[in-house]
């Protein structure tokens, strides 16, 4: 029997193995997915799968592109779960850097759709390891981020959540986010509230949740629960939200360093309201599929 190479792959069209690219941001570690390379398209299967630390490669979402829109190498965000989040502020700074890595960009800044809008990527180093993206802007307006109830700024709001009251502060910045200011705050008390908090029904797209510290006027700490991850050592979002609530409540200045478990994002908040975020993306490596693997991932 003859085996045919796949294009580009040197791989079986038997087995169809299938090449990721990995990579992480402050910890929080994607995988990249090119539809253009690879013999069959993502599913919330198959992502669930890819994803899942013991059955499968392990990632905290993978990133489906380039796929060939306007310019070209617009992305799809796929979370652990097998749902799809609108934006994702340590993903965008990974594809970036993939873009960077697989020859697709050499000039100093592109722009990537999303679905939660545009977002601008400019290199910092010439290797793509830093980088600042032009995430867009805040909305805290129930309508837009979604919260249920009359239209209204959701600003220090008083939400339960398995039965304890939290003062919120809620925000779009392409996806939404939920923000509690505590005293004390762990990966372990996030956890405890986001399990609630995710899929109260009062979110009626689920939400993302951030609680907080202010140090002082330049720093903050926050741990975050994604909507469709979990737990998570890093969150570009939400560092953009958790800064713009602080910074809209006077509480913060409009450049601000987000201290999270897996490291530190730079945050600025421009006049017109544009959200910077600046940080290092790493490069794991690259992860090849086994058969068996393969094989499960062709028949779901």
């Amino acid at each position: 029997m003859i085996m045919k190479k796949a294009k580009g792959h040197g791989r079986k069209d038997e087995y169809m193995n299938i090449t990721l690219e990995k990579y992480h941001g402050l910890g929080n570690d994607y995988l990249i997915y090119n539809p253009e390379h690879e013999p069959f398209p993502l599913t919330p299967e198959r992502v669930r799968l890819i994803c899942n630390r013991n059955f499968g490669v392990g990632a905290d979402g993978i990133l489906e592109g380039p796929l060939f829109g306007q310019d070209g190498l617009d992305v799809k965000i796929w979370n652990p779960d097998g749902s799809l989040a609108e934006k994702s502020g340590n993903g965008i700074r990974i594809y970036g850097k993939y873009l960077r890595d697989a020859g697709y960009v050499e000039k100093k800044h592109v722009t990537v759709q999303t679905a939660g809008g545009p977002v601008e990527i400019r290199f910092l180093t010439e290797t793509g390891g830093k980088l600042t993206v032009s995430m867009g802007h805040l909305s805290f307006w129930s309508d837009e981020i979604p919260v249920t109830g009359k239209r209204r700024e959701v600003i220090d709001e008083t939400m339960v959540f398995h039965e304890i009251p939290y003062k919120c502060t809620c925000v779009s910045i392409g996806n939404p986010h939920c923000v509690i200011f505590l005293k004390e705050i762990s990966g372990e008390i996030v956890s405890r509230i986001g399990r609630y908090s995710e899929t109260a029904p009062c979110f009626p797209e689920r939400i993302n949740t951030t609680i907080m510290n202010v140090i002082d006027r330049t720093h903050i700490e926050i741990e975050t629960y994604e909507r469709g991850a979990g737990y998570t050592l890093a969150s570009g979002t939400s560092c953009c939200a958790a800064a713009g609530v602080a910074y809209r409540l006077g509480l913060v200045d409009p450049k601000t360093y987000v201290q999270m478990p897996g490291g530190v994002m730079e945050i600025e908040i421009l006049e017109d309201g544009t959200v910077l975020m600046t940080g290092e993306v790493r490069y794991v490596g690259r992860m090849i599929l086994g058969d068996e693997l393969s094989q499960q991932l062709k028949a779901l």
